[in-house]
């Protein structure tokens, strides 16, 4: 899930503090990161990268998608993160289907820490669980992955009854299963880079 790193478009907590030109570089390397990370696993076949893009049209999420390198793309549409997040599952699981992909993974693009190891034990987890959640410093989630059990039979159960700027995030998705058997698991918690204060927490 990225954003398009457009000169006051993107991390306007962050922009107050540094300037709206130095708030997107920001993000531009940010989510170069997080593509870039993404990219060891794809080469290695262990996964098939999909970037869900919001900020630009559909010709320009293209061409964006093409200078990452990355061949697949959608746009994340309108709506909450949670709307966004069921209409990925819904555009992709045709693809994994025909692909016999079997796990959805979500990241977001805010996480300069973020390394190939995270992904590797997520898909090592996603064995033995069907929901695996990285939490995240502001009552969130850094990652979100979903079983071929959750995708097939409960694929808006993680998103329902959610308000996505509350602090609760985290507790609520959880809350959602507790009237299931499913399985879920947590990853270690990292800081979203928002505001001026999450780049401080990290020196």
């Amino acid at each position: 899930m990225a954003k398009w790193h457009g000169f006051g478009r993107c991390k306007t907590r962050l922009a107050k503090d540094i300037g709206k030109s130095n708030s997107a570089k920001v993000q531009s390397v940010m989510t170069n990161h997080t593509i870039s990370v993404a990219k060891s696993l794809q080469k290695i076949k262990l996964i098939d990268i999909s970037i869900a893009i919001s900020g630009l049209g559909e010709k320009s999420c293209k061409r964006w998608s093409t200078e990452l390198g990355i061949k697949k793309f959608n746009l994340q549409g309108k709506g909450c993160l949670g709307e966004k997040m069921k209409r990925q599952i819904i555009i992709n699981k045709k693809y994994c289907d025909q692909n016999k992909i079997k796990n959805i993974i979500f990241i977001g693009t805010d996480l300069p820490d973020l390394c190939h190891l995270d992904l590797l034990t997520t898909l090592r987890e996603l064995k033995h669980n069907d929901l695996i959640l990285g939490p995240s410093n502001d009552g969130g989630y850094w990652l979100i992955g979903l079983s071929t059990k959750i995708i097939s039979r409960h694929p808006y159960l993680p998103f329902i009854n959610i308000s996505w700027s509350k602090e609760n995030v985290l507790q609520k998705t959880i809350d959602n299963f507790s009237s299931t058997k499913l399985k879920y698991k947590f990853l270690n918690k990292k800081t979203d880079i928002d505001t001026i204060i999450d780049i401080e927490k990290r020196k």
